[in-house]
């Protein structure tokens, strides 16, 4: 069965911190009606820290669509990279024996994928299939390794790169003053992931299985409206409140493996904020220490929307008490309301 193998991140060098967010607020903001209520969200968040592509004084400026397009690719061609680099180096393969792309982002928009580039200028074959996804958002890391499972299970022994590329800060529209726009402001922040699925033998997570979800009469919960200066953010006041609808989801899901998911050994969970991870354990009856590891990322990086399962994932890996045929569960969420699922068997280096 298809592995994943250990993730890389790669996070760019501008960072804000909490307290530098809750100024910038003060000050940007001082006559909203509604401050309050955002300040105290945006400290409940838990997010101690975010990584930006460019210095805070740049985003906070919005020089239009067209610059904000010429500057994601910029970073993404200087960021890609090293992630692809590292995740290569962790299923040790090289750029060659790679036979298929899933890049993923819903930060911003090129055409072709960002995987055209990286063929022409990475050392893969020009044969390697693309399969890019744009349009699932912070759910769409789990749904890259599900379709990298789809294609390595269609192709046996094929070795497939995911790579994750989210510039948060560059869809920044200082003209939202929705008290939801404001803790947005807060909340998210920039990241760079990769990991390679492979049909060898390999230590990682064995896919078991991988499954899709959708949550009914919710797909304006969470939404892009597009405009002429680009991407505004839409987060209905209702989403925190989903766990009560998906996690009966995750339970038939892994119940189809004919596994409970209160005893799972692994939960690699999208840390879209501190609710969710509270309403999930809840819900699911999982102890709340199991997500731990998502709590880290959201704590020290934000929710960098598809690439937070990737990061969550690679904490995992490094973690030296996962016995060899650990179960897991790995889940993101996003729009839709969607869940994107994967369960999987812990393989070790034996």
């Amino acid at each position: 069965m298809p592995v994943i193998c250990k993730p890389a991140l790669a996070v760019p060098e501008n960072v804000i911190t909490l307290d530098d967010t809750l100024e910038l607020a003060q000050r940007l903001h001082s006559d909203h009606p509604r401050l309050g209520l955002a300040l105290r969200l945006i400290r409940n968040t838990g997010v101690l820290k975010r990584h930006l592509v460019q210095p805070i004084e740049a985003t906070l400026t919005h020089p239009g669509l067209t610059e904000r397009t010429r500057i994601y690719v910029e970073q993404a061609t200087r960021r890609i990279p090293s992630a692809v680099d590292e995740a290569l180096r962790n299923a040790a393969l090289e750029a060659g024996d790679i036979d298929a792309i899933v890049v993923v982002s819903c930060t911003g928009f090129t055409m072709p994928p960002l995987s055209t580039w990286m063929i022409n200028n990475l050392g893969f074959r020009s044969d390697t299939v693309q399969i890019p996804i744009a349009q699932l958002g912070c759910a769409a890391g789990g749904a890259a390794l599900g379709r990298a499972y789809d294609f390595a299970v269609a192709h046996p022994g094929a070795n497939v790169l995911v790579v994750s590329c989210e510039f948060c800060s560059l869809c920044y529209q200082p003209s939202d003053l929705e008290v939801g726009n404001l803790l947005s402001n807060g909340l998210f922040g920039d990241a760079v992931a990769a990991c390679v699925v492979t049909g060898h033998d390999r230590p990682g997570l064995m896919i078991d299985r991988v499954g899709s979800r959708i949550v009914a009469d919710t797909e304006d919960w969470i939404s892009y409206e597009v405009r002429e200066t680009g991407f505004h953010f839409r987060l209905d006041k209702r989403v925190p409140g989903t766990m009560r609808q998906i996690a009966p989801e995750l339970e038939k899901f892994v119940a189809e493996n004919s596994r409970h998911v209160d005893e799972l050994d692994v939960y690699v969970i999208h840390a879209g904020g501190p609710r969710i991870l509270d309403d999930l354990s809840m819900y699911l009856g999982v102890k709340p220490e199991k997500f731990d590891l998502s709590r880290e990322t959201l704590r020290e990086y934000g929710n960098i929307a598809s690439a937070v399962v990737f990061d969550a994932l690679r904490r995992t890996f490094e973690r030296q008490d996962i016995p060899d045929g650990a179960s897991g569960l790995l889940a993101g969420f996003g729009p839709g309301i969607t869940a994107e699922m994967v369960l999987g068997t812990w393989r070790g280096n034996s």
